[in-house]
């Protein structure tokens, strides 16, 4: 039986590409974006397979209505994909709290309020994916991306516990962690940006890779939906999938670094248990 999908952050990027794949495999997409426009060749070349639904994440008020909306249109929800985002660059340091909490509203916030919402309906089925679009800055993190990366740790962490939860109900989890692929999250004017205090020379570096300094990102956005898809009908659904080149050099590179942190001082950490 073909497949429901509630994409959000439909319009561009790799929520565009998870919906083009899912529309190719006969599915049916409900692709939720703040501006629906990017979906309308999509819902004019498949009008029976794709429905644009126009939706903040961040307005959970709203979420638990388009959700029951969308299983009254079609039956029920097999795939929910948190994708809705966007980057922001700034030393800690000069991360106010507002931009923090907005950061935290679209990455952990908005996802959470989803997959209250889609779950119930799942666990009554047995059946169903949570697909959890996270980032390699979900694993690791360096100067710059502080807040950024603090949100996707955050949606990790949640999601690690929810796949423990839901596993009995037959419901999967898959957190998805790119690379650098070309899609419009760098684009000028779209990345968050705090004020440069101009103390920190480390995030320099950063900031000039979101202002395309660094050249153009290698992945290819088609190509990552194509494996998302196949990682979901595979018999074993791996919890973490990284993507990219970049993605998986730079997590394994990151794991290494971790064990070897905590190989250094493992007979000393080990050993603080009282003294019989």
């Amino acid at each position: 039986m073909n497949k429901v999908w509630l994409v959000t952050g439909a319009s561009s990027g790799l929520g565009r590409a998870i919906t083009e794949a899912a529309v190719a495999a006969g599915d049916v997409v409900i692709g939720a974006a703040r501006h629906t426009e990017g979906l309308d060749d999509l819902v004019a070349a498949h009008p029976d397979q794709v429905e644009a639904l126009r939706l903040d994440v961040t307005d959970t008020a709203a979420i638990e209505a388009a959700v029951q909306g969308a299983v009254a249109r079609h039956g029920r929800i097999d795939v929910l994909v948190n994708n809705a985002g966007r980057t922001h660059v700034g030393a800690v340091e000069e991360t106010t709290d507002q931009e923090l909490r907005d950061l935290f509203d679209l990455h952990v916030f908005g996802p959470a309020a989803l997959v209250r919402a889609v779950l119930p309906h799942m666990r009554e089925r047995r059946s169903g994916a949570i697909v959890q679009m996270s980032s390699m800055g979900g694993q690791m993190s360096f100067a710059g991306f502080g807040a950024y990366s603090g949100t996707k740790f955050a949606l990790e962490g949640m999601s690690e516990a929810l796949a423990d939860e839901v596993r009995e109900f037959g419901v999967k989890v898959l957190i998805v962690e790119p690379g650098g692929f070309r899609t419009k999250l760098f684009d000028a004017g779209r990345p968050g940006v705090s004020a440069d205090s101009g103390v920190y020379a480390t995030v320099s570096r950063t900031r000039g890779f979101l202002s395309g300094d660094e050249g153009t990102p290698p992945g290819d956005p088609a190509k990552a939906a194509a494996v998302v898809l196949a990682a979901l009908d595979a018999e074993r659904t791996p919890l973490r999938l990284p993507l990219g080149d970049d993605g998986v050099g730079a997590v394994l590179t990151h794991l290494d670094q971790v064990r070897d942190d905590i190989a250094a001082w493992e007979k000393r950490s080990r050993d603080t248990a009282f003294d019989a």
